[in-house]
């Protein structure tokens, strides 16, 4: 089960994803509201945090979730403060019931992560590809178009055409033909 604990927050945040099944996690924590009982509402415990990236808007909750659950926090780079342990391009990563790649996929900012598993048909795609061939802003510190341009490249080069559902750090998942969004976010960022 995935559920989105932003859904219906009206305050600037990111999305934040339960992941629930075998190990429990989140993936990133938002901002400006009480994820906390969100995540109460779904589950009693969590195994870990999972970070797509340290944008303020992905972890402003991070220590509150960090306190409440006793659980580490899991991103690309441990040098930055609240990332408990690294997780490498292409490590393999349990989230809910399914092995995920994590795909180091920088562009938007240096850290950013996104996780695919081809298994489960899903793709955690943060703040580098959106609906509708939206992606993510290179107009903040650590942000290359360039970069995120080959970033997206790589997504859309490993994840199976048939993607079933891709998640993303910000607006609706998308459920209907998820890699024709990734493709299109390819050709848009390239014109742009």
């Amino acid at each position: 089960m995935i559920a989105n604990l932003a859904q219906g927050v009206q305050v600037f945040t990111s999305n934040v994803f339960l992941v629930d099944g075998d190990r429990p996690v989140v993936i990133d924590t938002g901002a400006n509201f009480d994820v906390v009982a969100a995540a109460r509402n779904h589950v009693d415990d969590l195994e870990a945090v999972i970070l797509t990236h340290t944008h303020r808007d992905h972890v402003g909750n991070l220590a509150a979730v960090k306190d409440a659950f006793g659980v580490d926090a899991w991103g690309f780079d441990p040098s930055i403060d609240g990332v408990d342990h690294a997780i490498d391009d292409e490590a393999t990563v349990r989230l809910g019931d399914h092995e995920y790649v994590a795909l180091h996929t920088p562009g938007h900012k240096n850290d950013h992560l996104c996780f695919y598993s081809e298994s489960a048909g899903v793709l955690f795609a943060g703040d580098l590809i959106f609906q509708n061939g939206s992606f993510g802003r290179t107009d903040l510190e650590e942000g290359d178009r360039a970069t995120l341009i080959e970033s997206i490249d790589r997504v859309r080069e490993r994840i199976d055409p048939d993607l079933a559902e891709m998640h993303t750090g910000h607006g609706p998942s998308v459920t209907t033909d998820p890699y024709d969004h990734v493709e299109l976010s390819a050709r848009m960022a390239r014109q742009s």
